[in-house]
């Protein structure tokens, strides 16, 4: 056998094996009861889920005006990261325009309590996963960026791991922008409100060691700024964090990078717990 029939039997045996493994895409219908509605999610299982035990959980959370099947679409390299990392994904729907939080002012809009009560929930009677915070993660891009840690801040009982990537963790530079007002009402209104569900301004809730974190934003990106006085108001009160900058933009070119970066943090965080 020539060298050159040699070298394409290898090519041809190593795209096998590539394609031999292939995590399992799921859309699912969940049904929240406090807002009264069924709500789709796309739920992500190794090649291997049915021989598994219980599996660690990352939830995604897609930005404004997204769905829940944004990251599968815009971020497909993710289905191999299942199988790499040996983890389930959630990719979680929080309607357009959320923010993730139980809207103080349109009250049928509940989406903390949705993703981090009934969903976990759902997820942990449905699916083989690990039932406590050590085997959970939770992270997004732009309005999810927030939704994360956001609901990781003040479920940390839930979550033991969360991560942003170009986040809006500070709302109030933002009064007219993605309809915030409709979840929050005007911001010359109820300042109190836009101070009390901005991120920046959770980090009390947080001690040293009580959340592995990680906060990622392009240079380029108009959420840059807010990003940084998080990094740095989490260093004044010694908040271990990573801080990952980088050249880009608020993009999907971005994030497709990024994410990658997040799950091979969460993937060492479940690692150390379960080693």
């Amino acid at each position: 056998m020539r060298q050159t029939e040699r070298f394409l039997l290898l090519i041809c045996a190593l795209l096998l094996m590539s394609t031999a493994r292939a995590a399992r895409v799921d859309t699912v219908n969940t049904y929240s009861q406090c807002m009264h509605k069924t709500i789709k999610a796309v739920v992500i299982t190794p090649d291997d889920y049915s021989a598994k035990n219980a599996l660690p959980v990352v939830y995604l959370l897609h930005g404004y005006s997204g769905s829940y099947a944004d990251f599968v679409t815009n971020a497909p390299a993710i289905k191999a990261d299942v199988d790499a990392y040996q983890c389930i994904i959630v990719c979680a729907d929080g309607r357009y325009n959320s923010w993730y939080f139980d809207s103080p002012q349109d009250t049928a809009s509940r989406y903390e309590t949705y993703i981090s009560k009934e969903l976990v929930a759902w997820m942990d009677a449905h699916y083989k996963t690990i039932r406590n915070r050590s085997g959970r993660a939770i992270t997004g891009l732009s309005m999810g960026g927030h939704g994360a840690l956001y609901l990781a801040f003040r479920h940390q009982d839930v979550y033991g791991a969360a991560g942003s990537m170009s986040g809006g963790v500070d709302l109030r530079p933002f009064p007219d922008n993605w309809d915030l007002a409709e979840q929050l009402g005007p911001y010359a209104s109820y300042p109190e409100r836009w101070e009390a569900h901005s991120v920046i301004n959770l980090t009390y809730l947080l001690t040293p060691g009580s959340l592995a974190l990680i906060i990622d934003c392009g240079s380029d990106d108009f959420f840059y700024k807010v990003n940084l006085n998080l990094h740095n108001k989490l260093l004044e009160t010694n908040i271990a964090h990573d801080f990952i900058i980088r050249p880009g933009g608020h993009t999907w070119e971005y994030w497709s990078n990024s994410i990658r970066y997040q799950l091979l943090f969460f993937n060492r965080y479940f690692s150390g717990v379960h080693s």
